[in-house]
């Protein structure tokens, strides 16, 4: 990539954001940011109890995620933020002019499968039905790419750093 972008990787729990995020900064040459670590507590709390949350709660971690991403402007850095609903995406972009999201995808199946079997994770399987009803993917005016989430991390990773290239071109 010719400049170094400020790449939000999105997608509904469970497509591996927290696991291709470090890869692809690793791939880029520049820091990761854990997304979840920018929700306030009372977020955790209520996803861990298996209730989905609603704007008002999100606005303040977006906000967070968008400010990480607006002190790395021009030095580049990836931050995983699920990013579901185009509003979300415009809040961040509001903050960070300039970011590109790659977008996680795969089938519900792949991804239910894999949610089942983390550890340690406060987002229930219970919730991917509101996460997918949710969702938005990006819009042809948005700037991106999707990575189909099939396959191993690191090809996952590649086939993120491989799509990031190409928009530079």
């Amino acid at each position: 990539m010719s400049t170094p972008h400020v790449v939000v990787v999105m997608g509904v729990a469970g497509t591996g954001k927290t696991t291709i995020g470090p890869l692809l900064a690793a791939q880029l040459g520049v820091p990761y940011a854990e997304g979840d670590d920018f929700h306030p507590p009372a977020n955790i709390a209520k996803m861990s109890a298996g209730t989905p949350l609603t704007d008002d709660d999100r606005w303040p971690w977006l906000d967070a995620i968008g400010a990480w991403a607006h002190g790395r402007a021009g030095l580049g850095g990836v931050v995983s933020s699920s990013a579901l609903k185009r509003s979300y995406r415009d809040r961040l972009r509001a903050e960070a002019p300039g970011i590109v999201f790659v977008h996680l995808t795969g089938d519900r199946s792949l991804i239910e499968d894999r949610m089942s079997h983390r550890e340690g994770h406060f987002m229930p399987t219970a919730l991917l039905d509101s996460q997918f009803a949710t969702l938005q993917p990006l819009g042809a005016d948005e700037a991106g790419v999707a990575v189909d989430v099939s396959g191993s991390p690191e090809e996952i990773s590649e086939r993120a750093f491989e799509a990031l290239g190409a928009l530079d071109r």
